[in-house]
């Protein structure tokens, strides 16, 4: 059983749970950026949480299926057709051999996740089968022409047309974070945060979400030296010299040489990580 990739958006990649606890060797957690987005593809499917699907950045992804199974396309609300047949995401929907599985560009949001039962079977690396594009471990991302083997389901999945509520990602997105570890480098690093509307850039990815926005100052008695590098955990928000702050996603860096004034609650990242560019954020400081 299998999928075969006839065409794909900007970036389709296949994710599960990630790798963690591997930070010694310099590997990334990586992993789906909204990690309940597809646990609850996988569960509509009836597959095991940590089964591997497929995380497709704007849409626009055609596949084929070489084999009957259920799929199920979650994160935002976008538009999905079979043979050309509008079916509705957020729900499980059975596929004969040959069927043609095409989705949409969402609406809003950034990042659709695609499950089918058995679960997309490729060789894990360090126990995960996700693609880590900083450390290029995991598959590359998909091209056209890529087949994809699908393992054997492991339960039972919903009745076909079995659907959840819908979630909207808001206009603007509140995170919350605690400061430090280094936020005494700066001069006020609650204010520095919590008081501007910052802006999404264009140049956020997997590895982390830029913003833009006033750079926090920092503190007087610092000058404009850096820190031996030092460990970083996803949420961090590093600040480079002079520049708006950067919040780390799965495939960030191990280490790093600026400072970290704070870090996001992991209850926000999958908000955050389905925040277009030009979005707004906000940050509320625990």
């Amino acid at each position: 059983m299998g999928l075969v990739v006839q065409r794909t958006g900007p970036l389709a990649v296949v994710e599960d749970r990630g790798r963690p606890g591997h930070a010694h060797l310099g590997v990334p957690p990586s992993g789906a950026l909204d990690g309940p987005a597809l646990a609850l593809a996988n569960r509509l499917v009836g597959n095991e949480p940590a089964a591997a699907g497929l995380e497709l950045l704007l849409g626009g992804t055609v596949l084929r299926t070489t084999a009957p199974c259920q799929v199920a396309v979650t994160g935002p609300p976008v538009e999905v057709r079979v043979d050309g047949r509008a079916t509705c995401s957020h729900r499980a929907c059975y596929l004969p051999a040959g069927a043609t599985l095409s989705i949409g560009t969402p609406a809003s949001g950034l990042r659709s996740y695609l499950a089918v039962s058995g679960g997309i079977d490729i060789e894990p690396v360090l126990g995960s089968r996700s693609t880590d594009l900083l450390s290029g471990l995991g598959p590359p991302e998909l091209t056209a022409g890529d087949e994809l083997p699908v393992g054997r389901p492991h339960g039972p999945a919903p009745p076909d047309g079995a659907v959840v509520p819908l979630s909207v990602l808001p206009d603007e997105v509140v995170v919350t974070m605690r400061l430090g570890p280094r936020d005494g480098w700066f001069a006020d690093p609650a204010a520095a945060l919590r008081d501007p509307v910052w802006t999404v850039s264009s140049t956020s990815n997997r590895i982390g979400v830029r913003l833009e926005g006033p750079a926090p100052a920092r503190h007087p008695a610092r000058g404009r030296g850096e820190l031996p590098s030092e460990p970083l955990i996803t949420g961090a928000v590093q600040v480079p010299p002079d520049g708006p702050p950067v919040i780390f996603l799965a495939d960030h860096p191990t280490t790093g040489g600026y400072p970290v004034l704070g870090v996001v609650d992991p209850a926000d990242l999958p908000r955050l990580a389905q925040a277009r560019p030009g979005s707004t954020v906000r940050f509320t400081v625990r």
